[in-house]
């Protein structure tokens, strides 16, 4: 059977794609993919220069926005400035393995971008949202622990791996909880999860493990990381799918569904994880 590649995207003539974080790594490719077969493309980006650098390489209809997901007021006014129809939101932003560092709204900077900002943004954007929401998340989400009574680490003390780890699974819990919600409102919105194995890009490059330069020939390089989300963000997937990649461990390879692990399965940590993080961020749960 073929293995699906970018070659494979539809047209996208008509539709319109945030991709947040899409001035480096597989955001940038992915957006750069989902132009260049016709769709409406914003970068959702913190530096909007560099942004601005990035578009030039890109063929299509591209825009850039500013958008730093860590900061609960900027996302707030993205999204008051969004009009008309959003056809996908790909929550790509993110970063890993960093020191404790504290927001301006007093969150841990990896739990705010990578989760409770695209929790955020997801929530003030979905009216607009006719299509599906892509949530990047990671094989690590299996190593993360719910901890509904410390989410910001205020309690435990701080770990940057477990903290992107736990921020991992948290979007996978959003995304079942989203879906429940979604069809108990009869909507034909789905909220699909995607995850680019381990992929050899900035994000897991400053990370204080080496193994990214001691086994990148073991890993995906970005154009294959991209893969999964471009697939997510296209394809005809059940509500709530897991796509990546199709090699041993889900590490390498070519877009294949497949399961999250068990923690990211629990409806009722998936339930409490909504209505703890929509009093964090201020929305209604």
């Amino acid at each position: 059977m073929a293995k699906w590649t970018a070659a494979d995207l539809p047209d996208m003539s008509g539709k319109t794609v945030v991709v947040t974080g899409a001035s480096s790594g597989i955001g940038l490719i992915a957006a750069r993919e989902l132009a260049r077969v016709g769709a409406h493309v914003v970068l959702a980006v913190r530096d909007v220069a560099k942004g601005a650098a990035v578009r030039q390489g890109m063929a299509g209809d591209v825009e850039v926005r500013h958008l730093d997901v860590s900061d609960l007021a900027g996302v707030r006014a993205f999204a008051a400035d969004w009009a008309g129809p959003l056809d996908v939101l790909v929550n790509n932003a993110g970063v890993m393995d960093i020191p404790l560092t504290r927001t301006r709204d007093g969150l841990d900077v990896q739990t705010a971008t990578n989760s409770l900002g695209p929790f955020l943004l997801t929530n003030l954007l979905l009216p607009n949202i006719t299509d599906r929401v892509v949530w990047v998340t990671s094989q690590l989400h299996r190593m993360g622990h719910l901890n509904i009574e410390d989410l910001n680490w205020e309690v435990r003390p701080y770990k940057s791996m477990d903290a992107y780890n736990d921020s991992k699974l948290q979007l996978v819990l959003f995304s079942l909880e989203l879906q429940h919600r979604l069809d108990a409102a009869g909507s034909a919105v789905r909220s699909v999860l995607a995850h680019p194995g381990i992929a050899t890009t900035p994000l897991a490059a400053h990370s204080s493990s080496n193994a990214i330069n001691r086994f990148s020939f073991l890993m995906n390089d970005p154009e294959h990381g991209a893969l999964p989300t471009l697939f997510a963000a296209t394809q005809n997937v059940a509500r709530n799918a897991y796509v990546g990649p199709d090699g041993l461990g889900g590490i390498k390879g070519y877009p294949k569904v497949r399961k999250p692990g068990k923690a990211g399965l629990d409806n009722a940590n998936g339930a409490a994880l909504w209505s703890a993080a929509s009093k964090m961020v201020g929305v209604s749960a």
